[in-house]
């Protein structure tokens, strides 16, 4: 089999293979590049009144417990804290997805809503769908990608490289 036939087959075949699961990293790949101007993705991070922290842990969890809707009663409720000394700022953001953004001098909630952009993010590396499938599924559906992306080179430069051989030939049987 010719080269020119191989990379046709694969890059055919690799298509059915990848279809899904790289239509999944491309949509939720374009959501996440307007997390920070998207609301709806990823709350804006606020500004606090200070840049030097003067509440500790068990302050910002009990005002974090005081926003009924994260439904944080204690630490194993609590997924992550992002500290932005500079914004004045901690985001906790809960197991429920809810994201506190809490003033590091104050203690004030300055906002309280969902937090997407991890669902959106589980969703395009196939976590989402269990270890199982970002594996086995989504990690050779981007090294089918790349596999295409050269192959696809390879058939859209042929033509070209072809012309150029064809003149090169051409030149030199000429006097």
């Amino acid at each position: 089999m010719n080269l020119n036939k191989a990379n046709r087959l694969l890059h055919r075949w690799a298509t059915v293979f990848v279809v899904l699961p790289v239509l999944v990293m491309l949509l939720t790949g374009l959501l996440l590049q307007f997390k920070k101007q998207s609301s709806w993705i990823q709350p804006p991070t606020q500004r606090g009144v200070g840049d030097v922290p003067t509440i500790g842990f068990e302050e910002i969890l009990r005002v974090a417990q005081d926003v009924d809707e994260a439904g944080i009663e204690n630490w194993s409720d609590v997924s992550r804290l992002d500290v932005r000394p500079d914004k004045g700022v901690v985001k906790v953001r809960s197991i429920s997805s809810w994201e506190v953004q809490i003033d590091l001098q104050t203690g004030d909630v300055l906002s309280s809503s969902i937090r997407r952009s991890d669902f959106i993010e589980s969703l395009h590396d196939g976590s989402f769908f269990g270890e199982w499938v970002k594996m086995g599924i989504f990690l050779p559906a981007g090294v089918l990608m790349i596999l295409m992306w050269v192959t696809g080179v390879y058939l859209f430069a042929l033509p070209y490289i072809s012309r150029h051989k064809r003149r090169l030939r051409v030149q030199k049987n000429q006097p």
